[in-house]
């Protein structure tokens, strides 16, 4: 597991690239810097848009994306949702690509399971609720993963994202070659027979 992911405070420089999402970034700053354990709400559109998933299936997307691609941008945690924030223009694109790739529960293994979450994208319009940069909020259930540390992070686009929720998905679907057991029908232990 990487360093970076252990981040959980937003550094001045982060803080800044958050609020220059809004119409009134000196405003946010200033409001940070009175009260810095308060969540803030942003819009979408310009500096990023996020896509927010369940927390256990945002984990493996993260999960994916440190051990096996090119990391992530910030990524928080909100009231049981993972928010990855990604580059502008993911949230109009990345649901056309899940399409692509039949994600809409036609394929009859992963909806069964139901390992293949909904992905909700954020974008121009829309408007999120920000982490306090000082790190978890125990009122508001928020806190970051991957906090923001530089006036120009980097952003994953669509295609990482695709890519990582098709490979969390894929670990997380058991393909059976038998049909589902009757969990009505009794079951007897014959490893004891003479």
């Amino acid at each position: 597991m990487s360093s970076a992911r252990n981040v959980s405070i937003v550094t001045s420089d982060g803080a800044a690239w958050l609020a220059s999402a809004g119409a009134y970034p000196r405003s946010t700053l200033a409001f940070w810097e009175e009260r810095p354990q308060a969540p803030v709400v942003l819009p979408c559109g310009s500096a990023f848009d996020v896509v927010s998933v369940p927390t256990i299936f945002g984990r493996r997307m993260l999960d994916r994306m440190w051990d096996e691609g090119p990391g992530s941008g910030p990524v928080a945690e909100f009231r049981g949702r993972t928010l990855l924030f990604t580059a502008p223009g993911t949230a109009q694109r990345l649901p056309s690509l899940l399409e692509w790739e039949e994600w809409s529960g036609r394929d009859r293994a992963t909806s069964r399971t139901g390992a293949v979450p909904p992905l909700l994208c954020h974008g121009a319009g829309d408007t999120v609720t920000v982490p306090a940069p000082t790190g978890a909020c125990a009122r508001s259930g928020s806190r970051w993963l991957v906090a923001p540390d530089t006036r120009q992070p980097w952003l994953p686009g669509p295609e990482v994202l695709l890519w990582a929720a098709v490979r969390a998905a894929r670990a997380a679907v058991r393909i059976a070659i038998f049909p589902p057991a009757d969990q009505g029908a009794k079951v007897y232990d014959v490893s004891r027979r003479r």
